[in-house]
């Protein structure tokens, strides 16, 4: 009877050190292959409520040791191997800063996580602090809008947690920068994602929509996923060769891209961009932003995919990705004051084109209007305005 107490005594003792273990393992599951992080190798460090230069001093000298290293090492290790762009990089940071310490519990020490892991990793992140808020911005030189930006020298420096306070964020001169500097941390943060990466299978799911063309309803299939949403939720404005660029993942790619090749392989090259402006048009309902988000917002081709609601320079961007990946004809992005829509260059001049470059380009509006526009047509109301070129793109 003691040795049968005993054995069961030990099997407990091993099922709960087991139990503790995988406690102390957390894997970050946004991408097809997890980030595993130990949290055992990992002490968490207190923070005051209230932020001061001290405190942050502290906190940098106690994260500071080989442990932490270890878990940078592993983190742009990952980096390389799965090919993840700064943006991405970041969202990455994000969820270990979580779930190293939580976002809710302590918002203040969740950002200098981030700020430790983003400079050891290689970039230039700075934070600044004042009326009880911790600012967080990173080097960077590309054409950003819609967020805050602090000069230094003759460098910019973007907010990365404006979101986080919204109308609470004070004037640049209310913060006061903390002079801590990182050997590693000297590199650009890049806004631009040339590559989506390649997320959990199983986040996928079916989505249908249709519009008719020709007398005929064509209906699609596509696999989209939410977790596009949650990478791009805080994506700010960037400019339109980062905006137009970014790519489909692969499996939203394979479940529309064939179809659409498919579709108009038959047709000529005239007709099939007809068909390609007018699924991106009709295929999807209108709404603007501000009634759709409360705000400004583009969306990438796959979030206007995955959204119920685009407006005009989410089609634009869906129609230019359709068009270049189809077709890969010269397009040039044409801005008005409330409006924005794309010329297609064509071998020959159809309808109202737009010079630009000695080169003519036949307007394609993807965007429901209050007739039906062929290509070569401009809503009435756009004929007298202004324009300007925003974004060229020619086939190498």
């Amino acid at each position: 009877m003691w040795n049968l107490r005993y054995t069961l005594y030990c099997i407990v003792i091993i099922l709960q050190s087991h139990i503790s273990f995988a406690q102390k393992l957390d894997s970050i599951h946004f991408l097809q292959k997890p980030f595993v992080v130990d949290k055992s190798l990992l002490e968490t460090f207190q923070f005051p409520s209230q932020i001061s230069k001290d405190a942050i001093q502290r906190f940098y000298q106690e994260i500071n040791n080989q442990s932490y290293h270890n878990l940078v090492k592993d983190l742009v290790q990952f980096r390389t191997a799965e090919k993840l762009s700064d943006w991405l990089y970041y969202q990455l940071i994000r969820r270990v800063s979580q779930s190293l310490s939580s976002k809710s519990e302590n918002y203040h020490r969740y950002t200098l996580y981030k700020w430790y892991l983003m400079n050891k990793s290689g970039y230039d992140a700075r934070i600044a602090i004042g009326n009880n808020q911790i600012i967080f911005y990173i080097k960077n030189k590309e054409d950003i809008s819609d967020i805050p930006f602090f000069n230094i020298g003759k460098q910019q420096y973007t907010c990365l947690n404006y979101h986080d306070y919204g109308k609470l964020f004070q004037r640049t001169d209310a913060y006061t920068p903390i002079e801590i500097y990182f050997e590693e941390g000297k590199n650009d943060f890049k806004y631009k994602i040339n590559q989506m990466p390649e997320l959990l299978a199983q986040g996928y799911k079916q989505k249908s929509i249709n519009f008719e063309y020709n007398d005929k309803v064509y209906n699609f299939k596509i696999k989209v996923n939410d977790e596009v949403s949650s990478i791009f939720k805080n994506y700010p404005g960037v400019d339109f060769d980062s905006y137009f660029n970014i790519p489909l993942t692969k499996e939203t790619y394979s479940s529309l891209i064939p179809v659409l090749k498919e579709n108009v392989a038959e047709m000529t090259t005239e007709k099939g961009v007809d068909y390609l402006m007018r699924f991106t048009r009709y295929a999807f309902l209108y709404e603007d932003d501000e009634d759709n988000f409360g705000k400004e917002k583009r969306l990438s081709p796959e979030l206007t995919l995955l959204n119920p609601y685009s407006d005009c320079d989410d089609r634009v961007a869906l129609f230019f990705y359709l068009v270049k990946e189809i077709y890969n004809l010269p397009m040039v992005a044409i801005l008005y004051p409330t409006h924005i829509t794309m010329g297609v260059q064509f071998d020959k001049k159809i309808g109202k084109t737009i010079k630009f470059e000695d080169q003519y380009y036949s307007i394609c509006e993807p965007t429901p209007q209050a007739r039906s526009l062929n290509i070569g047509e401009l809503a009435d109301k756009y004929l007298d305005e202004e324009y300007k070129i925003v974004y060229h793109y020619s086939p190498k």
